[in-house]
């Protein structure tokens, strides 16, 4: 089988990056041809089908790129012939979609079916961005919010939920209000969301008349399964300083608490939360970590603390600590709390400096019981050969519906 994977991004930048490259990597094993469809980008991997990859462009770029996005963001006609040559091409059998929105459009859609409508189209949902123009549920003051659910997607422009902005989230508002015109969420053939949260929250928008399932995120092919039933004394939280990540109610949690917080990462907040911290002696940024330095800090920790405030999917952060054995403490929203078998791998938390105390308090038996269980959990459910299987599982049963 060939399979046509797709995404804004072909280098390594972020969960849904990994995943693409992760699920590139499983099917080649099992035997399968995969191409690539994405924007152009100097950081680039370099692949066979570049010459298709569509014009870059941003919000974050020159004056040049942002109108490039902002007059394409809807229907691009460039993606359109694109991706049509390379259908006509390459002739693959599965198209899997993922970050596609203002920079590659929908109109990619038309291209695959215009040439065969036999393709199957598969689009995995790393985001909400299907039934919330601001793709996280957050209100521009970084509150959950459901207003746009189904399909009053004003609500975005009133509220400014893109970066404070009236221009971009009016844009945004009526790029969502288009997709939903032409009915492009129609024409594909299965949406997979790595959360069951995520599976019921698009069921409940009625935004698609096509089958939408739940599939854990697989893990890469090198990933090492250790068991880790050790620390050096510290709690970890890894990621973005973004207000939605809850890094500044972990901060207050730690105050009463007889242990190390090290925070691990960069972003948008990292001063006022350095600032915010300052008093506290048993908190330590060590700034952005990658690779075997990351992965040692995470070896090394008591657990992961994952304090989101918003509707996370199934972070990759969270599956590799799990694979490390290391035992989690998450917030109950979004897809988090089902990484979490409460008190077998780690805490859902309802007050985190009671869970984190609990945590720290546990004997050496007990604790490593919440270590093995993490590591079985994390070799069960994100296993990518499997993940793959059932890939294709979906498309016979597709195919045969058909």
């Amino acid at each position: 089988m060939k399979v046509l994977l797709v995404n804004k991004f072909h280098y390594m930048k972020g969960g849904s990056e990994r995943y693409y490259f992760t699920l590139a990597d499983a099917f080649k094993k099992n035997g399968h041809e995969v191409i690539f469809f994405a924007m152009q980008d100097e950081k680039n991997i370099p692949c066979s089908q570049e010459k298709y990859f569509v014009s870059n462009s941003s919000v974050n770029g020159g004056i040049k790129s942002k109108l490039n996005m902002i007059f394409h963001m809807v229907y691009s006609k460039e993606a359109y012939k694109k991706m049509k040559q390379l259908c006509l091409d390459e002739k693959p059998d599965l198209v899997i979609l993922n970050l596609i929105h203002k920079q590659i459009t929908c109109s990619i859609i038309d291209a695959i079916k215009d040439v065969n409508p036999n393709i199957k189209i598969y689009w995995t949902m790393h985001d909400l961005i299907t039934v919330c123009p601001s793709y996280t549920m957050l209100d521009g003051n970084n509150n959950i919010c459901e207003k746009c659910l189904h399909g009053n997607f004003n609500e975005c422009k009133k509220n400014k939920c893109i970066h404070g902005s009236s221009l971009m989230s009016a844009l945004s508002a009526y790029e969502a209000k288009q997709i939903k015109k032409r009915g492009w969420y129609n024409k594909v053939d299965l949406f997979v969301c790595p959360s069951n949260f995520y599976k019921n929250k698009l069921l409940e928008a009625k935004f698609t008349n096509s089958p939408i399932v739940w599939m854990r995120n697989p893990l890469p092919l090198t990933t090492l399964y250790e068991l880790n039933n050790h620390d050096d004394g510290y709690v970890l939280y890894f990621g973005r300083l973004t207000k939605e990540k809850g890094v500044k109610e972990l901060i207050d949690s730690m105050k009463n608490i007889n242990y190390k917080l090290l925070i691990l990462g960069t972003g948008t907040i990292e001063k006022e939360l350095k600032e915010y911290a300052k008093d506290y002696k048993n908190i330590e940024f060590k700034g952005f970590k990658q690779g075997e330095e990351l992965m040692n800090f995470i070896r090394n920790c008591r657990c992961v603390i994952l304090p989101s405030k918003w509707y996370e999917n199934g972070p990759y952060s969270a599956m590799e600590a799990m694979a490390l054995g290391k035992p989690l403490i998450v917030s109950n929203l979004g897809g988090l709390p089902e990484l979490v078998e409460n008190e077998k791998n780690g805490y859902i938390y309802t007050d985190l400096a009671e869970s984190i105390n609990k945590m720290i308090s546990l004997d050496q038996k007990e604790y490593s019981k919440l270590c093995e269980n993490s590591l079985l959990k994390a070799k069960e459910w994100f296993n990518a050969d499997k993940y793959v299987e059932e890939l294709i599982y979906e498309k016979s049963s597709n195919s045969n519906q058909n």
